[in-house]
């Protein structure tokens, strides 16, 4: 199973839109990293997200260019201060390859929680619209790859 973890967009700030889309840049980076693995033929069974604007959105532009087999789901868990226990748990469960889309310091205690079973001992840096790709195996999850809109023509 491969685990696609998807940090949001640049979100507006909270003065500007109480609800936090996305701004512009946070439409192209998505956009930009979106098309980019529609090209390596990216396909995900389902796609999660916290139900907050800006990450509904980013997981919108995702599932437009990426095959999605089942459809994209607000749900719970993914907020920026759930406990990562709640998504560990789930994925046990899970053996099609997902992608989660949320926030910090959620998407980082989760990265932490699968690779070294603490939510603290890792430190990994999510850009906005950066995706970082784990992969399931019987010894435990991996990190295969992770790309940031910056490295992107």
């Amino acid at each position: 199973m491969k685990l696609y973890l998807v940090r949001h967009g640049e979100a507006k700030p909270t003065e500007i839109d109480p609800s936090r889309g996305l701004t512009l840049k946070g439409i192209q980076d998505a956009t930009k990293v979106a098309e980019f693995l529609a090209k390596a033929r990216l396909e995900v069974n389902e796609v999660f997200h916290s139900g907050k604007a800006r990450a509904q959105e980013t997981a919108s532009i995702f599932a437009e260019h990426i095959t999605v087999r089942n459809g994209v789901f607000d749900s719970e868990g993914l907020s920026p201060n759930d406990d990562p226990s709640i998504w560990t748990a789930r994925l046990s469960r899970l053996a099609e390859d997902t992608m989660l889309v949320g926030h910090l310091p959620h998407l980082a205690r989760l990265v932490s929680r699968l690779l070294s079973d603490d939510p603290k001992s890792l430190s990994i840096e999510f850009r906005p619209a950066s995706v970082l790709c784990l992969s399931r195996s019987h010894e435990g999850w991996s990190l295969e790859w992770m790309i940031i809109p910056d490295i992107l023509q």
